[in-house]
């Protein structure tokens, strides 16, 4: 005997049965995890947004976005301690210019270093990055646009492939997954790219990391572009003299590979405790670098000195970092070109054999 279909009122009164039972899961699922807090937050704010007069359009661009970072996050997950690097560069540069290769190189070799590789999915040199790091090693997050840019060949139908409608939740996975920014020359997207991680960076709303330019021997594309923010930037005091320290010029890949490896040499990673800054370092110092540490970079201090300590109290959540050494201080917070040299002094009190050493960094609570 032949069942009729559900009739769409039927489905319609099944999916509300199914939305009240989860609502009513959550409701009554013990508010002591801050997971459940959260989501019941955004539960009531979802509410409100059902009561107020608000544009369907607007509607239209929240629940986009809502849907674009759940699935992409989900598809991150699974290599969350994978330490991945973003690369930007033009999407018109071809298989033969010296820059689309050296992009490959550069890929390659991060891949062979234990790295996974984020670019924008299509041509050019986002199509590189993938060629040279793998299909195994690439995740494409690739915007849809009005002329449609279709997934390069190296990452297409690749379940680590996440189409995007918003550039905004596109640069928001840039910044939110990866543990270094590479540049390659490009036009508007790429200084689109490049100055909006150097803005969150000097802001202090993403964590430091190491951000690299790349460029042919033969070009000095970032050469120029440094000039530019030297003398325009730099000269009319629209930017610190540190602030230049945020990001370094390469021309092979080995060197660049290098500089984001040395990066995690011995910093770990910072967390704001209050007005506290925390910075995990994966070997403690001595009391002499302690001493040379506070001579040489007492101007990020907003009060007291730099302290050599174990987790605070407000760190507990993070058990995997219990272990850790940190130097704690009262950062002035506005000078993040300092604070990167800051890092790198750090590094530089790393025994040679950690040079090769990668690990993931934690967010930056602000």
């Amino acid at each position: 005997m032949m069942h009729a279909e559900p009739t769409p009122t039927e489905q319609s009164v099944d999916t509300a049965r199914i939305l009240l039972q989860k609502v009513q899961e959550l409701l009554t699922h013990p508010a002591d995890e801050l997971k459940t807090v959260l989501i019941r937050e955004m539960l009531e704010g979802v509410l409100k947004l059902y009561e107020m007069p608000i544009e369907l359009l607007d509607i239209k661009i929240l629940n986009r976005a809502f849907k674009e970072l759940r699935y992409a996050f989900r598809v991150f997950h699974p290599y969350h301690a994978i330490p991945k690097v973003s690369i930007f560069g033009s999407a018109r540069t071809s298989p033969d210019d010296p820059t689309f290769q050296l992009a490959v190189r550069f890929a390659h070799l991060l891949s062979q270093r234990g790295f996974m590789v984020i670019t924008g999915a299509g041509e050019g040199i986002m199509w590189a990055g993938h060629q040279g790091a793998g299909k195994e090693r690439s995740f494409g997050v690739n915007i849809m646009l009005p002329f449609e840019q279709v997934p390069n060949p190296t990452i297409a139908n690749d379940p680590k492939l996440v189409n995007l409608k918003y550039f905004f939740t596109r640069k928001l996975l840039f910044v939110r997954e990866s543990h270094a920014t590479a540049l390659f020359p490009g036009g508007f997207g790429t200084l689109d790219e490049a100055f909006e991680v150097l803005t969150l960076v000097q802001t202090g709303k993403a964590n430091p990391v190491p951000i690299v330019c790349l460029q042919a021997p033969e070009s000095d594309y970032w050469d120029r572009w440094y000039e530019f923010l030297k003398k325009e930037l730099v000269g009319r005091r629209f930017i610190a003299e540190s602030d230049l320290a945020l990001f370094k010029i390469f021309t092979h890949e080995e060197p660049a590979v290098q500089e984001i490896q040395t990066f995690y040499r011995n910093y770990h990673s910072i967390r704001f405790v209050n007005d506290e800054l925390v910075v995990r370092i994966k070997h403690p110092l001595t009391s002499g670098q302690l001493a040379q540490l506070h001579r040489t970079f007492s101007d990020l201090l907003a009060r007291g000195t730099f302290v050599q300590r174990g987790p605070l109290p407000e760190e507990l959540d993070e058990p995997a970092l219990a272990e850790l050494p940190r130097v704690v201080f009262h950062y002035h917070r506005r000078d993040a070109g300092r604070l990167r040299q800051f890092i790198d002094w750090l590094n530089a009190q790393s025994s040679e054999q950690d040079t090769n050493s990668t690990t993931s960094c934690v967010d930056v609570e602000n």
